[in-house]
């Protein structure tokens, strides 16, 4: 059994797919709609046909809720791993990534926290054992 799609609700899903390609560098995976209902999903640019990130428009209340509260709380809606956590910060930023939290050290990795523009918090980690 494999993880083929998981999801993250946001509330553009225009802006979305902005910053999961421009900002952190995936890439379009799907992009259909029917009437009102768009499937969209970005995929890992290493991993291309590896698992999916959709991005599902938030136009349900109770997920809206859920979304609010882990954002007050500080809580990432979705996390990513890299192997050179300083480099994808500096490119991040330099494409104009809001970081509500720099590289810091953790236990056993590297995180840093950024807004994804679409009402989600997302960390990016790195893991700094071997295991």
């Amino acid at each position: 059994m494999k993880i083929k799609v998981t999801s993250v609700y946001v509330d553009d899903q225009e802006k979305a797919l902005r910053f999961y390609t421009d900002i952190l560098g995936f890439v379009k995976k799907n992009d259909f709609s029917q009437g009102p209902y768009r499937w969209l999903t970005v995929a890992s640019a290493e991993d291309p046909n590896g698992t999916e990130l959709q991005l599902a428009l938030n136009n349900n209340p109770a997920a809206k809720t859920y979304q609010q509260a882990l954002f007050q709380q500080n809580q990432p809606a979705a996390m990513f791993f890299t192997d050179n956590l300083q480099a994808d910060y500096e490119r991040m930023k330099e494409h104009g990534a809001e970081f509500t939290m720099p590289p810091t050290d953790v236990t056993a990795s590297k995180i840093a926290m950024l807004k994804d523009t679409c009402g989600n918090l997302i960390q990016v980690t790195q893991l700094m054992w071997q295991g």
